[in-house]
């Protein structure tokens, strides 16, 4: 592959390592952008493809082995068994089971699914055939003595019950699986072009090679997908417009959201009244509430949505990415370098803490949604490296251990407010960085980070995503 050089005229590009090629980060900035159907990327669409994954591993059994098939099994632990049925856990693997992927199926389709309990569906594998319907599942409610918040056992069992198949799921959050025996952070076989694990070592980057944040995020890639430079563009821009897309569904739908709780849609009302107070001084703030209200409820509703960098926070980068294209008129160029700098605090979070509800609470989903909005916007207004990084670090100060306590198990509750308080908070991160002086800045990135991951660890399991206390249970009348 020849890969382009997106510095300036004659760079020289520093051969200085700056960390551990086998521990850097390399996961793709559309790995962490991801098209798919909501509610949960964790609870959706990390089920679904690791079903998938399991679908593949049915199709490649030998055909003696594959003949004696009889029942699929799926077993959810944790996180998954507390709050899958809200999150449709239970239907996004049925899905992965049909041969479904989160970024092409039918959201109308997979809404259907299981809606009763007696329908069955095919799975077909190697000339076999075998049934399955809600009686194959197992919610091992209670339990968390798994390796992780959010694990998955599928099981192939012959007629007397012995296991011919079995493969164990972690849905780590924003989408990202792995399998039993794999590590989590296993990225591809080539490396970034500028390997680092923190902001510190991103940093010397920049000032060794004299580049800007956007063209280091580009170059890594470049090297890590083959794709070109203009490829990634016409990607970025693909991501951007189906963030857009999910923005403009949820300002024109009205109505109920799914689920018992019979939340009623807020995002058009809260829209028509941002146009009439259009000459209100903080009327761009209602329609950034209303921008980002309407991808959350899309969300909700499990229509298809970007991970950004899960599906719970879905709603913040949207609506400001929305905001800066129809107030502030940026251009193309500078909303794909600003996603570009809120994909690099999104790679340092889930590199260094988790990004995961189940995990971190709130803090590593509509917190680390903030900090990135808070880089972007920055980035994107010229700030300099220091002011990105205060920006970031100020979104996640301001959201250490917020809880992630959704009542019912849906995806609503506080979660759809919760993006449009996230986006807000982006937004004055970004006023704090920019008017003040970086060196000033006494916490770190790398620091808040770092006590993101203890307050997390140190959290109760009870306010992460097990809809067990907080506001899970303070409104039982939903």
């Amino acid at each position: 592959m020849v890969r382009r050089n997106v510095g300036p005229a004659n760079t020289h590009f520093s051969k200085q390592h700056f960390t551990n090629h086998m521990t850097c980060i390399t996961t793709s900035v559309f790995d962490l952008f991801k098209i798919g159907p909501g509610p949960s990327s964790s609870h959706t669409i990390g089920p679904m493809k690791a079903a998938f994954d399991f679908l593949r591993q049915l199709q490649q059994l030998p055909a003696e082995v594959a003949a004696r098939g009889q029942r699929i099994e799926i077993h959810l632990h944790g996180s998954l068994s507390a709050t899958g049925k809200g999150h449709g856990t239970d239907r996004a693997i049925v899905g992965g089971l049909l041969g479904w992927q989160p970024d092409s199926c039918d959201p109308k389709a997979l809404l259907g699914l299981l809606k009763d309990p007696l329908v069955s569906y095919s799975v077909d594998f190697q000339g076999k055939t075998t049934a399955i319907n809600a009686q194959n599942f197992v919610f091992h409610r209670g339990r968390y003595d798994s390796p992780h918040a959010n694990t998955m056992v599928l099981n192939l069992l012959d007629a007397e019950g012995q296991v011919l198949l079995e493969h164990e799921y972690y849905s780590v959050g924003g989408g990202f699986i792995y399998r039993k025996g794999e590590r989590s952070d296993a990225g591809p076989e080539c490396q970034p072009t500028f390997p680092y694990t923190t902001m510190n070592e991103l940093k010397a980057h920049l000032l060794a090679n004299n580049l800007t944040l956007a063209q280091v995020l580009m170059a890594n890639e470049i090297a890590l997908t083959g794709r070109s430079e203009k490829e990634i563009e016409a990607r970025l821009d693909l991501i951007i417009n189906a963030m857009h897309q999910a923005v403009r569904r949820g300002l024109r739908t009205r109505g109920v959201l799914p689920g018992s709780i019979r939340l009623q849609r807020k995002a058009p009302i809260l829209f028509q009244q941002a146009k009439s107070l259009v000459q209100a001084s903080d009327s761009f703030l209602i329609f950034l509430n209303a921008y980002c209200l309407a991808a959350s409820e899309e969300n909700a509703a499990g229509s298809i949505v970007v991970t950004a960098p899960t599906s719970g926070a879905s709603g913040v980068i949207p609506g400001l990415t929305f905001l800066m294209k129809h107030h502030f008129h940026y251009a193309p160029r500078r909303m794909r370098e600003g996603l570009l700098a809120a994909a690099a605090v999104g790679f340092l979070v889930k590199h260094n803490a988790s990004i995961s509800g189940a995990e971190m609470g709130c803090m590593g989903e509509i917190g680390t949604a903030s900090a990135m909005g808070a880089a972007m916007l920055s980035y994107a207004a010229g700030g300099s490296i220091g002011q990105v990084e205060a920006a970031a670090e100020i979104g996640i100060e301001h959201h250490l251990g917020m809880t992630c306590d959704p009542i019912g198990g849906y995806v609503q509750i506080p979660c759809i407010e919760r993006n449009a308080m996230g986006a807000v908070k982006a937004y004055n991160a970004y006023l704090l960085a920019m008017s003040g002086n970086p060196a000033m800045q006494k916490i770190s990135l790398d620091n808040v980070i770092k006590v993101m991951k203890a307050t997390g660890r140190d959290m109760s399991r009870k306010y992460k995503e097990t809809s067990e206390a907080g506001l899970a249970l303070s409104a039982t009348e939903c």
